[in-house]
């Protein structure tokens, strides 16, 4: 686009940025994004995309679309330091970052804004462009919109795009109310069309590790974008946002960064400390890909040696490894494959019992307990290293933010640290022995607290997904254990 993006004014630096929000969820902000997305690249625009909020499916859609890692930013789980951090440190690489919010624009922790698009927008300086759908609406529109406007005037709302129209009359008619009333551009729309909608299920989009979309989605969202929205002036938007001030690095300091475009397909890391050095095994399929690419960066950037492998197809675990995690995702819907696979089971038990470190997050707990019970009642034998059920519920079984006070040691803290987290899950823990051990005491809402991270040997699972960002130091623990546990074996 341009070769001076990155002049630094007093201190900051070029970098053009839009978020793209909703009036509220189920709004659009995924297809637009992507359209948006797509059709940037069709221009020749190096394009970085993020995702607000704790959301893993999401992000896989726009690095597909933008041929770039999305990552993810949440102004609830990161400090404002890391959250600033962590978006320079990929939109400095790119012409221009389209971040896609979450939820309604202020939807944030209860009546807070803690989380929100409008939150995030505030600290990145960031323009944003709000999705408002026309679907059975007119002049109303614009009081939408001009409440969106008037509720939080720090708040820089630089451009409007009307999902769910009608037709040319329709979108003229919403256009002129909005923008008379709220001095708004309104910058285009999508068409009514229910081919446009992305496939859905119970934890929200269909992954698409799964379900890779058609070439003829991809032309057809493209062709919309290209031809009802104005990018030439979405592009302007993004063009004007202030400098970017940002402060030293605290996580990635320099004089450990790792290579550029690292990946998580076998991609290797040689630290700056080769003694630190150790090889931890992350799973990697269609039952497994939940994961904050920040997270694995991080590892990578601490020393470690990513590499891939598959629950669903490989009978064991890589050699020479020294620790493994095994994020969340679907095991439910893969339970008989899983189950079947007996040989890496054994494999991750035996590795578990001689003290391999292994870190879990909500559908790794699911493998790594004894049986898991899916929507159908059908049981099936996991892996076995902690003497409980899993069982799928018939409604979302916990969702949103949660604070953990870590209440025993194990391989990623020490007693008395306080965590943010996330929770999002329709499984629960049943039947499980009294003997097992948690490791974390979890606060979600006033007055209701619960108990999570199972421990057994060095291994540690829990439903509460963590953001290497938010602590530094739970990645720099684990890599630790995983060192100490690559020094015994190799006695």
């Amino acid at each position: 686009m341009q070769d001076n993006r990155l002049v630094c004014q007093k201190g900051g630096v070029d970098l053009p940025r839009i978020i793209i929000a909703g009036t509220h969820s189920g709004v659009g902000k995924t297809t637009l994004t992507l359209g948006v997305i797509l059709a940037l690249r069709k221009r020749g625009i190096n394009v970085q995309a993020f995702k607000a909020g704790p959301d893993y499916i999401d992000p896989a859609y726009h690095t597909k679309g933008s041929g770039k890692i999305c990552a993810n930013l949440d102004s609830w789980l990161l400090s404002k330091d890391a959250l600033r951090e962590l978006f320079k440190r990929r939109a400095k690489e790119a012409d221009i970052t389209v971040i896609e919010g979450v939820m309604g624009l202020y939807d944030g922790l209860k009546d807070t804004e803690l989380g929100s698009t409008g939150h995030l927008a505030k600290i990145l300086d960031c323009p944003v462009i709000l999705i408002v759908d026309g679907r059975s609406l007119s002049r109303s529109a614009a009081a939408t919109a001009l409440g969106y406007k008037e509720f939080d005037k720090e708040v820089d709302i630089a451009g409007i795009i009307l999902n769910n129209i009608a037709g040319a009359s329709h979108y003229s008619y919403i256009k002129a109310a909005i923008e008379r009333r709220t001095k708004i551009p309104v910058l285009g729309y999508l068409p009514r069309d229910p081919g446009l909608k992305l496939p859905e299920r119970h934890l929200g989009l269909i992954p698409i590790e799964e379900k890779r979309l058609d070439i003829v989605f991809y032309q057809k969202l493209l062709k919309l974008v290209r031809d009802n929205i104005n990018l030439t002036r979405l592009l302007e938007i993004a063009m004007r946002a202030r400098p970017f001030f940002y402060n030293k690095e605290k996580i990635f300091t320099p004089h450990l960064l790792p290579p550029r475009n690292l990946s998580l397909e076998g991609a290797g890391f040689k630290s700056s400390y080769p003694k630190n050095r150790v090889t931890i095994a992350v799973a990697k399929d269609e039952a497994f890909n939940f994961y904050y690419q920040d997270n694995l960066d991080i590892l990578s950037h601490l020393g470690a040696n990513i590499i891939a492998f598959s629950p669903l197809r490989d009978r064991e675990l890589p050699n020479g490894i020294d620790g493994l995690y095994i994020g969340g995702g679907f095991p439910e819907l893969f339970a008989s494959a899983l189950s079947k696979n007996k040989s890496l089971k054994r494999s991750i038990y035996q590795g578990a019992e001689e003290g391999l470190p292994i870190y879990a997050e909500c559908g790794g707990l699911m493998y790594l307990v004894k049986y898991l019970i899916d929507f159908k009642k059908r049981k099936f034998p996991m892996v076995g290293i902690f003497d409980a059920s899993v069982k799928m519920a018939d409604r979302l079984r916990a969702l949103g933010y949660v604070n953990i006070e870590v209440c025993k040691d194990n391989i990623l803290s020490k007693k008395g640290v306080n965590i943010k987290a996330h929770v999002f899950h329709w499984s629960y823990l049943d039947r499980f022995s009294r003997k097992e051990n948690f490791a974390y005491r979890v606060n979600k809402d006033k007055g209701k607290i619960f108990f999570d991270g199972l421990t057994r040997w060095n291994t540690l699972a829990s439903y509460s997904h963590l953001h290497f960002g938010s602590n530094p130091g739970s990645a720099k623990k684990f890599i630790g254990v995983c060192n100490g546990y690559k020094k015994i074996a190799l006695r």
